[in-house]
């Protein structure tokens, strides 16, 4: 149980609060990661209160069938956050879902246990699979593709300035003994990089580009997001929390899309129906505050956005 308790829960109060949740309303928690969102939520929902649990990560998955399997109200699934819509289907409870939250990224745990490879702080193999059953590596990735992807990669999703000299100091150095650990790529990075940020490891950026390459990270949220607001009842909310610009700017995005509805193109006769708006806006943004970020640091990029569905 030790694994549940190192989780500091990322606006845990904040989050679960915007979910307004009822006694008997049906709830989703889309990444369960050691579970401090859904034992808050299980604390305020009643007997017939339904909560259903998902991650792709089997170890989050043990540890939700350790706390809630005796619990008639949870439904836990291992699986990736873009099957929801065929989750909630498959309990009938398309349209029937009173609220639902995302928090996106890695968890503490998977961060802290060098075995998963996700850190440059701890040295491991070179994993980063959030599902290390299935998929490929960051090693076996780096392995075969060439110095362009590679500096594609870095540039995209680790918004790396020195994306080049990266994946050339890459491509060079695995053409004498393969990057297979989380320290050697940290070191090659700190090597190629000629200036550093301030307060950040040269290493961070490409770190979270790797994983968010070998996770399909934004796939899965765009694939999943223009199917949220039919998952929910009206008046149901949503609440999605991100750590990184790439994955706020796409959520932003989406809630605001939503919540104009389909424009009408100018100068251009009207021939069908446009779609009315399916979110309503809760409030601007909110961030950790800076007692939560002085208690847990990694709350520090954390930004959550809430709508709630409209009829």
């Amino acid at each position: 149980m030790e694994a549940v308790y190192r989780h500091r829960t990322v606006l845990l109060e904040a989050a679960v609060e915007a979910l307004a949740v009822r006694p008997d309303g049906r709830y989703v928690d889309g990444t369960y990661g050691r579970g401090g969102h859904a034992a808050q939520l299980l604390e305020r929902l009643g007997p017939q209160g339904r909560l259903l649990v998902l991650d792709r990560d089997p170890q989050a998955i043990a540890v939700a069938h350790r706390c809630h399997g005796d619990d008639p109200r949870v439904v836990v699934v291992q699986a990736a956050f873009s099957t929801l819509p065929a989750q909630v289907a498959q309990l009938g409870w398309s349209g029937q879902v009173d609220g639902l939250l995302l928090d996106l990224g890695v968890s503490s745990p998977q961060l802290d246990e060098a075995g998963r490879g996700f850190s440059f702080r701890h040295d491991g193999p070179l994993d980063m699979r959030m599902d290390p059953t299935t998929g490929e590596s960051a090693a076996a990735w780096l392995a075969r593709v060439d110095e362009g992807e590679i500096a594609q990669v870095l540039a995209e999703y680790g918004e790396e300035r020195f994306a080049r000299r990266i994946a050339r100091a890459l491509v060079a150095a695995r053409s004498e003994a393969p990057v297979t650990r989380t320290a050697q790529l940290a070191r090659l990075v700190a090597s190629a990089v000629p200036t550093r940020e301030r307060h950040k490891d040269p290493a961070t950026r490409t770190f979270q580009a790797l994983r968010i390459r070998v996770n399909d990270e934004l796939g899965e949220l765009e694939r999943l997001l223009p199917a949220l607001p039919e998952l929910l009842a009206v008046d149901g909310r949503l609440v999605i929390i991100s750590f990184h610009s790439l994955e706020d700017r796409r959520v932003k995005r989406f809630m605001r899309d939503e919540a104009r509805g389909q424009a009408h193109p100018p100068g251009l006769p009207v021939t069908g129906w446009l779609r009315a708006p399916r979110l309503a806006l809760c409030g601007k943004a909110v961030r950790a505050s800076e007692a939560e970020v002085a208690d847990n640091p990694r709350a520090r990029s954390a930004v959550m956005r809430v709508a709630r569905r409209v009829a």
